[in-house]
């Protein structure tokens, strides 16, 4: 089978061939039929995570080690499955939960494999989509797509469940207020949709990219504010009415967080997604002065994919825009995410 790998940081993916896996034990083989591309892969792909003050966290201190195939967010059809895995329904097409833990840590005994001590997550400790065919370890981690188109929904894997997990954070206040949406890629545009089907009051989005903002705006969001603009952060809090009471923080960069902090009101609850890096020094005192919570979100659990999926086949959540393209322009697609050019979401069709 062909699959594209990470190599050499900063290199273009591989194309390598190998024999098609088989399943052992509990593990299923998947036929992949749609693969999504998303920063994280880019993190992957540079081989760091940005910790401000010229500090890094490699990929080799995660315990990732390469060549590795990248690719969380998959769709495929059940091909086979191991001897142990019980009753697997052949030619099923699910989406394949990725975040999986170890089994045995305090996180994963609560059902919250996403933010287990030992992670062995597809495309990121185990090898992803990427490629023509891959292994998921267990059947429990395929949902049943129901029909649903697998291009369209791959990105429910990452982009879906991330931007899920995080605003059901916010609890009530999504009835109350408008949320504060920084960042209008496929994160922000699912962000849009997951507001939708909750019932909250909408989201005022923020973006220095010009077709970004626009398509949020297409998408129903409330209004689109350029995050460069000198009076930004009066212009959210206008918009709000006062002050943020909740962000959501899908960049996860210094100017981007400075941003929330500079426009939320007092007792604002910010949560922060993106990884793209850096630092901030905050005096502690305005914390509990103001008072401040301020959160961080990893994807979501196994729970909050089936709860997505089920809100997609029921029509409450639309996919978001999403880009299809053959698997071999993988390397393209990795160009055009880096340069910022993705509208949406990239999903690779083997």
């Amino acid at each position: 089978m062909r699959c594209f790998c990470v190599t050499h940081h900063g290199q273009p993916l591989e194309l390598m061939h190998q024999d098609i896996p088989q399943p052992q034990g509990t593990e299923v083989l998947l036929r992949v039929k749609a693969a999504g591309l998303c920063h994280s892969d880019l993190h992957i792909w540079e081989g760091f995570y940005d910790l401000g003050g010229g500090k890094k966290l490699s990929l080799t201190d995660r315990g990732i080690k390469l060549p590795l195939t990248p690719s969380h967010e998959i769709c495929g059809e059940v091909v086979s499955a191991g001897s142990e895995a019980g009753p697997v329904q052949t030619g099923m097409v699910a989406v394949a939960y990725p975040w999986i833990g170890c089994g045995k840590c305090a996180a994963c005994l609560r059902d919250e494999e996403n933010i287990c001590v030992k992670p062995q997550s597809l495309g990121i400790m185990r090898a992803g989509g990427f490629a023509d065919y891959v292994i998921v370890p267990h059947p429990r981690y395929l949902v049943d797509l129901g029909g649903l188109d697998p291009v369209k929904a791959a990105p429910l894997a990452c982009a879906g469940i991330t931007t899920y997990s995080a605003i059901k954070k916010f609890g009530e206040r999504i009835h109350e207020t408008p949320v504060v949406v920084i960042g209008a890629g496929g994160l922000g545009l699912m962000a849009i949709e997951v507001l939708k089907a909750l019932g909250g009051r909408g989201a005022i989005v923020v973006d220095i990219d010009a077709g970004k903002r626009e398509a949020a705006l297409k998408e129903g969001a409330l209004a689109a504010i350029d995050a460069r603009a000198s009076d930004a952060a009066k212009q959210i809090a206008d918009a709000v009415g006062g002050g943020a009471r909740a962000v959501l923080d899908l960049v996860g960069a210094t100017p981007t967080v400075t941003l929330a902090l500079d426009a939320c009101a007092r007792g604002a609850h910010i949560v922060i997604v993106g990884l793209m890096g850096g630092d901030i020094t905050l005096p502690l005192p305005t914390i509990p002065m103001r008072p401040l919570r301020i959160e961080g979100n990893y994807v979501g659990s196994l729970a909050e994919l089936r709860e997505l999926v089920s809100l997609m086949r029921d029509g409450k959540i639309r996919p978001v825009p999403v880009s299809s393209r053959p698997l071999d322009e993988v390397n393209d697609a990795l160009k055009a995410l880096h340069e910022g050019r993705v509208v949406g979401r990239q999903v690779l069709v083997p």
